[in-house]
């Protein structure tokens, strides 16, 4: 009876007759009828028109694909390691030699602030650090190439790029010291910089995060760019992250997001042969990270992170293809090495050589590359070099001795700016706060904070 009644139901629903679709929607209907008829299976035909699979031709060869030597992506390279241009298709590179000895200086600044705070972070001043030295160049020469409104999402390893848009070591020694001169009023961990100012977002220790972020935002500049007439004024976003960062599945989503949506963002993978304590070697066996960007159908270039000046002229013609037919995603993978430990929590001699460390370091860094090219120009010399970092080391040590100096922000700062106006339960918990301090003077030193408790009590008072 029961299987009697479903037949019944089952000619009655073919009887019903079809739900009459709108206009607009016959007209969509029918040209998906006519989108999918197109890519359909032809008799005779050679090639497979499987809508996954447009265009791949039949064979009789049962082979599996395998990526072997031969296959790897080529590494575009500007400057040999003497600091001679070896591409001569372009000869010398569109900057000036001012531009040159600004891009110099900032590396060899960038090198002399990680050694002083680093041993400040041994030194008990600092919590936590991250240095980048011997990737220097990817930072500096990626951000010369990009316009300085272009958005930026950084990782934590792109000091170069933070000053290169124009931030002041007073700005970034701040931020690492948590003063009350932090713009990000000293809530985040050192290293974990961001500016409004310069268009760049705060970086997260959550790792891979900005690169969904980076995608999502580029789909919204997409947007903007396509209703400003001005090309002279469309924006790409940038996107910075390791290739440790690349095994998470923030990356794969973020470039399919990016793909599938045809989003102006330039995705820059430093390659530095180590995620923490895990080489290259056991974190994927394909062709780096480049080989994953074309399998997402991503336009890709790799390029010797050690050459600023190519990591520059690859970055400057990501920025304009990314920018073309409305917009479309590049990836770069700049090869490059971890000379240092990964962070001040890690001790990198427990997982690798130090003669591996120190054969890097002799053998090729960006510094020493760029310092050649100008000396080859005649603009640079062994005199120039000492004033340079004799002055560098100054204003690094100035700057640490002024953050050394100053207050941390407010105690009543820690909750403002967590919701659009403070909360009845915050109130409650500052008068807490302020009651505490006060039963146990001894155990609060509040004169690190600016105001010290008088600040506090004139907040709680304010906010009665």
């Amino acid at each position: 009876m029961a299987s009697r009644r479903v037949v019944q139901a089952l000619r009655g629903a073919l009887a019903t007759p079809p739900l009459r679709l709108s206009a607009a929607r016959s007209r969509v209907c029918f040209q998906c009828q006519q989108r999918w008829s197109s890519v359909s299976q032809r008799q005779g035909s050679d090639r497979v028109n499987f809508p996954g699979a447009v265009n791949s031709s039949f064979t009789t060869d049962l082979n599996f694909q395998r990526a072997t030597e031969a296959d790897a992506m080529p590494t575009y390279r500007y400057l040999d390691q003497e600091g001679q241009v070896i591409d001569k298709a372009r000869g010398e590179p569109d900057v000036t030699d001012d531009e040159l000895l600004g891009y110099y200086k900032t590396m060899v600044t960038v090198s002399i602030l990680d050694l002083i705070m680093f041993d400040a972070q041994r030194q008990g001043k600092v919590s936590f650090y991250m240095v980048s030295q011997g990737e220097e160049g990817i930072g500096v020469g990626s951000s010369s190439a990009l316009r300085n409104d272009d958005p930026l999402f950084l990782q934590y390893r792109e000091h170069g790029v933070f000053f290169q848009r124009g931030t002041t070591l007073d700005d970034f020694i701040a931020q690492c010291f948590s003063t009350k001169d932090d713009t990000g009023r000293g809530r985040s961990m050192p290293v974990h910089y961001g500016s409004k100012k310069h268009h760049v977002h705060t970086i997260s220790s959550c790792l891979a995060t900005q690169l969904p972020q980076a995608s999502g935002a580029a789909y919204a500049r997409k947007i903007e760019n396509a209703r400003n007439p001005n090309k002279d004024e469309h924006r790409v976003v940038a996107c910075y992250f390791g290739e440790g960062a690349a095994s998470e599945g923030d990356f794969h989503a973020a470039l399919n997001i990016a793909a599938t949506r045809s989003c102006p963002v330039v995705f820059i993978c430093r390659n530095n042969g180590y995620a923490i304590s895990t080489s290259t070697l056991e974190q994927y066996k394909g062709d780096g990270i480049a080989s994953r960007g074309v399998g997402y159908g991503v336009d890709t270039i790799r390029v010797d992170g050690n050459d600023i000046l190519a990591v520059r002229e690859v970055t400057k013609a990501a920025r304009a293809l990314a920018l073309s037919d409305g917009g479309r995603p590049v990836l770069i993978e700049a090869m490059s090495y971890r000379v240092s430990h990964h962070s001040t929590s890690d001790d990198s001699f427990a997982y690798r050589a130090k003669v591996e460390v120190e054969d890097w370091k002799r053998r090729d860094n960006p510094i020493t590359r760029l310092r050649k090219y100008m000396e080859n120009k005649g603009i640079w010399d062994e005199e120039k070099e000492k004033q340079l970092r004799s002055d560098a080391r100054k204003q690094v040590l100035d700057a640490y001795r002024k953050a050394e100096k100053e207050k941390w922000p407010p105690l009543a700062n820690m909750l403002e700016d967590v919701y659009a106006e403070v909360t009845e339960e915050q109130k409650e918990q500052l008068v807490m706060v302020k009651e505490m301090v006060e039963k146990y003077p001894e155990e609060y030193d509040l004169d690190i904070y600016e105001g010290g408790l008088d600040a506090l009590k004139s907040t709680v008072e304010a906010q009665r």
